[in-house]
């Protein structure tokens, strides 16, 4: 709930609570896990009354060298560095990592977030490789197929021959599980390796109309979709 009100991460959360500078009405707790009822329960930040702001929800268009954390300890820009105009905090839906570029979803929207990134919601993401070779159909059929990876098999997943330009194969890739580095991981298993990664769709969102570097709110009826059951 703390996160939720905008006044920080949840890592910020945790350090707080763990500081003593939360409270459940007017007791101080000291318990990351510990239940409040946003309906009947004060929670309070240094004595300051907190509540639940608006739900906001953000698609951007990541540019690559940009890190999906709030503070970078190394100092390298982060995404936060190019939300400016949206108040609330808003926690990233999963990562990109450094070198990836494409779509990223941010929200104060917790269960939205948790259905998102599970496993069991099959919610679909999709990228556009650049591979370091020249793929055979054999390759791109073990994509198809599925991999295995040092921490198990990936589910099999749709693959499509974009195009093959000198020595490089230019293919989409849609996955239902986002494990982390799970595409480079999976090109560097049928022996090749990535060299532009973009994630260009998660869900029923896509990066149609948006420039790299900027974001937009998604649409109430894109909300709605993501929210229904699997």
């Amino acid at each position: 709930m703390i996160s939720q009100s905008g006044a920080g991460s949840r890592t910020d959360a945790r350090k707080w609570i763990a500081a003593g500078r939360v409270a459940v009405n007017g007791v101080v707790v000291r318990t990351p896990d510990h239940w409040v009822d946003p309906a009947r329960d004060r929670l309070t930040l240094d004595g300051r009354a907190l509540e639940q702001e608006e739900r906001v929800y953000v698609a951007l268009y990541k540019p690559r060298g940009y890190v999906t954390t709030y503070k970078d300890p190394d100092g390298r820009p982060t995404v936060y560095d190019l939300l400016s105009g949206v108040r609330q905090f808003v926690g990233t839906v999963g990562r990109l990592d450094l070198d990836t570029s494409g779509l990223l979803l941010l929200t104060n929207d917790h269960g939205l977030a948790d259905r998102l990134t599970s496993p069991e919601h099959h919610v679909e993401k999709e990228y556009l490789v650049k591979a370091a070779h020249l793929l055979t159909d054999e390759q791109l059929n073990q994509l198809r197929s599925g991999v295995t990876l040092d921490d198990g098999p990936t589910r099999p997943a749709k693959v499509k021959r974009l195009r093959d330009s000198g020595k490089y194969t230019h293919f989409e890739i849609t996955l239902a599980e986002g494990r982390n580095r799970q595409v480079r991981r999976m090109v560097e298993a049928v022996g090749s390796k990535v060299l532009k990664l973009v994630r260009v769709r998660v869900g029923v969102v896509t990066l149609e109309g948006l420039e790299i570097g900027k974001y937009r709110l998604l649409s109430a009826n894109e909300v709605r979709t993501l929210n229904k059951k699997s």
